[in-house]
């Protein structure tokens, strides 16, 4: 009974912060609001038995998109003007939004049960030759590893995109001995949680992308801190370690077919290691690309660490 209560109360709350965070009316609330959902739904997820999802959830949902929703904030210099939309207008949209996002839950939950015993027993069978443990780690590694291939395809996509477009944002630093200590204190503790994650993901929830979407962290953590470490990148670097992950996926991929097998079709016996492998470099990779996202663009070397008084000029001067 009482974790029927938690349920409900948790199921009630997400409900209540999705409905704030999308009518809330500062945008300062919204983005607030919309944190605390994030956070609540990687709880939700975990009461779900979905580690996995919860742990990319705390680190995407309300971490790294959370900062950038505020470092955008930050940007912003023109008030924002109040929602011009009709109350009973919004409330329309809310309603069929719902009603089709309940339509589509139905449908998976019929649908999927004519194959779930069929794909269990598969897994079950070609769990021996995965060279993980853990059954997530080994379809989006090895039996489905064209999917994955692809995502990486698609977010290097998106990261080119903003390297190229987007200049880099200048975000407030926060000079004092008390971030100065938490930089010292949590940047160790973030690479070492990477490392964790990546490494346990063979036999545990974890991976490539919950590892990757730490080290990002790191480097909100230190972009906010005013590290000059930024000042030194290069295009060049920030390039290579775009592709790193999807490189080392195709090579490793065209290796196997040079040596008579399929494309993307491990030898049991040294699956394990090319995993780890691929998921070493997807996890800087990964990390890269969220980072870009999070910094706006390649950092120009004489950019201000200090947010602008005016966004529009400061654009114009360095670009």
């Amino acid at each position: 009974m009482s974790w029927m209560l938690i349920d409900l109360t948790l199921c009630i709350s997400l409900l209540i912060l999705a409905v704030a965070a999308l009518y809330a009316r500062g945008l300062q609330q919204r983005v607030v609001f919309f944190i605390a959902f994030g956070l609540l739904c990687a709880i939700a997820w975990a009461r779900l038995n979905a580690p996995d999802l919860a742990l990319a959830e705390a680190a995407i949902g309300a971490g790294l998109t959370g900062a950038l929703l505020l470092s955008a904030l930050n940007d912003e210099t023109d008030p924002q003007p109040p929602l011009t939309q009709p109350r009973l207008g919004r409330l329309l949209t809310t309603a069929i939004t719902a009603l089709l996002t309940l339509a589509l839950c139905a449908a998976v939950v019929t649908l999927f049960p004519l194959h779930e015993g069929i794909a269990i027993q598969q897994l079950q069978q070609q769990m021996p030759h995965a060279g993980v443990v853990h059954p997530v780690t080994a379809v989006l590694l090895n039996f489905r590893a064209w999917d994955t291939l692809l995502e990486l395809a698609v977010l290097l996509c998106a990261a080119l995109t903003v390297l190229n477009l987007a200049p880099a944002r200048p975000v407030t630093a926060h000079d004092s001995p008390l971030t100065g200590m938490l930089t010292r204190i949590l940047l160790p503790l973030l690479t070492v949680t990477a490392g964790y994650l990546l490494w346990t993901g063979a036999h545990a929830p974890g991976g490539a992308f919950q590892a990757g979407a730490v080290l990002a962290a790191a480097t909100v953590v230190l972009r906010l801190n005013n590290n000059p470490g930024f000042t030194h990148l290069r295009v060049g670097a920030l390039r290579a370690l775009l592709a790193l992950g999807l490189l080392l996926f195709l090579g490793v991929g065209l290796l196997q077919t040079v040596l008579g097998g399929a494309f993307l079709q491990y030898p049991p016996s040294t699956a394990g290691f090319l995993i780890l492998l691929i998921e070493a470099g997807a996890m800087l990779s990964i990390a890269c690309m969220l980072s870009l996202v999070y910094l706006g663009g390649h950092l120009h070397p004489h950019w201000p660490c200090h947010a602008p008084s005016n966004g529009v000029d400061t654009w114009k001067r360095h670009s």
